[in-house]
């Protein structure tokens, strides 16, 4: 996947604001390696308030657990950057808002922290709509920091559009 510019991630995000303001849907966002990218970006629209909720971004084991309710065991025995945590967070956000749609991410940003198993450009998302199961997907970004967390924004809203095809 290219980097996305600014504005292609802003396109992304007036497509998937269009879809939930005509679904009469709201967006939570639960962010980790963006650390409140997705929702920085649903917030740059005017008139997002009618459909984006809140973002919750929990970066440590701590947030994620109080933020989201993802279970200390998942975090110990899968890690932060699993389908297991993403799925615990993307059900959490919806727990814990009022919104009828979720999107979580969680990843390995980089410079530091990639291993064999978890290479830095290694991001989990999920999706969820409210009463539904969650979808997730793992993705091998490439690029430093800044890349992969603007490639992470941009699969995020991908994946949230077609959520609500």
């Amino acid at each position: 996947m290219d980097t996305p510019t600014e504005s292609q991630l802003q396109s992304q995000a007036e497509r998937v604001g269009a879809r939930l303001r005509a679904a009469r849907q709201t967006l939570v966002t639960a962010e980790s390696c963006t650390g409140g990218w997705i929702a920085k970006v649903v917030t740059d629209i005017a008139g997002s308030s009618e459909w984006f909720d809140c973002g919750i971004v929990a970066y440590s084991y701590e947030a994620k657990q109080a933020l989201l309710s993802v279970n200390p065991l998942t975090l110990e025995t899968h890690g932060a950057v699993s389908r297991e945590t993403v799925i615990e967070m993307v059900s959490g956000a919806l727990v814990h808002s009022g919104a009828s749609v979720a999107v979580a991410v969680t990843g390995i940003a980089g410079p530091g922290g990639g291993t064999t198993d978890k290479p830095v450009g290694t991001v989990w998302i999920g999706w969820k709509r409210r009463g539904g199961y969650p979808q997730a997907k793992v993705f091998a970004f490439e690029g430093d920091r800044e890349a992969v967390r603007r490639q992470t924004v941009a699969a995020a809203l991908d994946g949230l559009a077609t959520l609500l095809d």
